[in-house]
């Protein structure tokens, strides 16, 4: 699956915060779901870091989850974002942004001529 990228260290709880903000409250699989579907299938999410990530965000505050019922009438964890985690999410956000335009600025082909 040459296609299929890794998330990259310190993206995925941007990608779980972004996601709460824009859906509201859901359980971990449709967490999952709609990152792998926002990726375009680009990515695909290990349980095993996906759920860690979860309870850390949940541990920092950024996130609250409490037990429902799921679509098809099971029990699940759902996850709401809370003030801290839209404050983190604002402060992640600002960071990639900067991050992307620093190795843009890196990447952009430079004119002959051009001081480095």
């Amino acid at each position: 699956m040459a296609d299929k990228l890794e998330v990259q260290q310190g993206t995925l709880a941007l990608m779980i915060l972004k996601t709460l903000e824009v859906l509201g409250p859901l359980h971990g699989y449709g967490v999952a779901r709609r990152i792998e579907e926002t990726s375009k299938g680009r990515l695909t999410l290990n349980y095993g870091t996906l759920y860690p990530a979860l309870v850390k965000l949940e541990q920092e505050g950024c996130i609250k989850a409490e037990w429902r019922q799921s679509e098809n009438n099971r029990r699940a964890k759902y996850y709401t974002l809370t003030a801290i985690g839209r404050k983190q999410l604002a402060h992640e956000t600002r960071d990639w942004h900067r991050t992307a335009d620093l190795i843009a600025a890196f990447l952009a082909p430079r004119r002959e001529g051009e001081a480095p």
